[in-house]
């Protein structure tokens, strides 16, 4: 559409051009160069060129979901990364800031206990997915992170196959973003571990991917969210360092 208006703009500029030299019979108001009506007609069409350009990009920008592969390369699932921060290099004393903000409305809030509970909410959800069964853990997750669970668990069961991750050893938890929006707070904790990770097949028991003596390593960033205050926090995305 824009190439066509493009080329119907350039048209009408060179038909008036050229009658502005003389070379047309006479136009516009005048009998030659360009009139009123071209003007307004030029006008009009830039204005229409300019919705849809405007309206395409707003529709992009608003239907735009990231999905990032998990690192558990061998039967990952796949995750909305959610309200997942620009860079995950922020400024010196941004984290501090953003925790800053998040006490002021809750004074009993800890970064090592919140620590400790992305360590608790990480096994937990490890758990449910091997057993490929995410009610002890539906709690934890945002209502678009079940459903992009529940759907990669669905197709496992299809399958008829188990990605079984297992001598799971954290290393480090890390926050290493955290801000207020839109009245929740958001937290992104950079987490380093290893386990094993492969996949099996149901009828069998064989070993259809991954290895089940070599360990994966990997960091993944995982964002979690509440309301702001004293509240439950809940898993609202995932995504690879």
């Amino acid at each position: 559409m824009r190439s066509m208006a493009g080329g119907l703009v350039g048209g009408m500029l060179g038909g008036m051009l050229f009658r502005s030299l003389g070379f047309g019979g006479g136009g516009g108001m005048g009998g030659s160069g360009i009139g009123l009506f071209e003007i307004l007609l030029l006008a009009g069409i830039g204005y229409f060129i300019y919705r849809i350009v405007k309206s395409r990009r707003e529709a992009a920008e608003s239907s735009q979901t990231y999905y990032n592969q998990s690192s558990y390369g061998q039967g990952g699932y796949q995750q909305p990364v959610q309200a997942a921060p620009q860079s995950y290099e922020p400024e010196p004393g941004d984290v501090a800031a953003g925790l800053a903000h998040i006490r002021q409305m809750d004074a009993s809030f800890d970064e090592n206990r919140f620590n400790d509970n992305v360590m608790d909410i990480f096994f937990k959800i490890q758990g449910a997915w091997m057993n490929r069964d995410l009610a002890t853990v539906t709690s934890l997750l945002t209502d678009e992170m079940r459903r992009v669970f529940q759907e990669d668990i669905g197709k496992l069961l299809a399958d008829k196959k188990v990605n079984r991750l297992e001598n799971i050893a954290v290393r480090s938890v890390d926050v290493v973003e955290a801000w207020q929006e839109s009245g929740q707070d958001f937290i992104t904790a950079l987490i380093y571990a290893n386990l094993l990770d492969y996949t099996t097949d149901d009828t069998t028991g064989q070993v259809v991917a991954g290895s089940k003596t070599d360990p994966v390593k990997f960091e993944e960033y995982w964002t979690f969210t509440r309301p702001v205050g004293n509240n439950a926090w809940k898993l609202s995305g995932i995504d690879q360092k």
